[in-house]
């Protein structure tokens, strides 16, 4: 510090803070320093970022409720109102029962013509059968309602599954690779150990070598494949979370093979997966 305006590496650092060019915060550990990137690329791919948070956000709540009306739908079995079908019935069995045959004459004349008596009534045999059929087609209707709703959420699930994609990738117990030069010459392409993940982009990493602490972005960080046989984790995609063993590598087409070891798909074998989805286990 001697060719500086600063006595100590404290006051310099305190500097940093006040003149807004890094985020210092002062712990029992001591000063940790953030550099704030002003470039305006920077700035624009966070307030992208941003609004891609927003809109994940937003079609989180609009699944939630998708599914919650499955589910109810699933669980009621409710079903359209049918048309109900009573039978023609006659009070006094002896009663004549008359039909107007003329068009365009009114009503009163329904008593004029020619009555006639009528024996069992067609219509009441059309009836039963309706019935009949409407007791059959109703549990039809209904079992095939609830089927439905189940396919439904079946269907939605797995397409929910296949749409796990996400900007954000960082998970805590991963080794990554530091790819910037901001941190200094002496970070640049080594691996590092992710500690904590802060607000799905920005992750606390130890680096391996050194065992010193950094705070950086994910932009700044990219994953590490690991030698077959060994265990990963699955970063992104629709096998988010889950721990795997890589089986092989395709070089040409820049994915691998992985063997689920976890979960309810343990055992199954996963190809095409890309480089950025997977990442070594520390």
């Amino acid at each position: 510090m001697n060719a500086t305006m600063w006595e100590t590496l404290t006051d310099f650092t305190k500097w940093l803070g006040r003149e807004g060019h890094c985020k210092v915060d002062e712990t029992p550990k001591g000063w940790y320093i953030q550099y704030i990137d002003r470039d305006p690329e920077t700035i624009c791919r966070q307030q992208e970022m941003e609004k891609k948070k927003k809109q994940e956000l937003d079609d989180e709540e609009r699944n939630a409720k998708f599914i919650e009306e499955l589910v109810r739908r699933g669980k009621e079995g409710k079903e359209e109102e049918l048309p109900v079908f009573t039978e023609l019935k006659r009070e006094n069995e002896e009663e004549k029962v008359a039909f107007n045959l003329n068009k365009g004459q009114s009503s009163s004349a329904t008593a004029a013509p020619k009555s006639s008596t009528l024996g069992p009534s067609p219509l009441q045999t059309i009836a039963s059968v309706k019935r009949k059929e409407l007791g059959h087609t109703s549990s039809d209707t209904k079992d095939k309602k609830k089927k439905s709703a189940l396919d439904e959420i079946m269907e939605f699930e797995e397409q929910k599954k296949r749409s796990l994609r996400r900007e954000y990738w960082l998970h805590t117990g991963i080794v990554v690779k530091l790819i910037t030069k901001k941190l200094g010459e002496k970070y640049y392409k080594k691996k590092a150990v992710i500690k904590e993940v802060q607000e799905k982009y920005t992750a606390i990493i130890k680096m391996i070598d050194s065992g010193d602490k950094l705070k950086v972005d994910q932009t700044h960080l990219e994953t590490v494949i690991p030698a077959p046989g060994k265990r990963l984790l699955v970063v992104n995609g629709g096998y988010r979370g889950s721990e795997a063993i890589l089986d092989s590598i395709n070089e040409k087409n820049f994915s691998a093979t992985i063997i689920i070891d976890s979960g309810i798909l343990q055992g199954r074998k996963i190809e095409g997966v890309q480089y950025e989805d997977i990442s070594k286990l520390a």
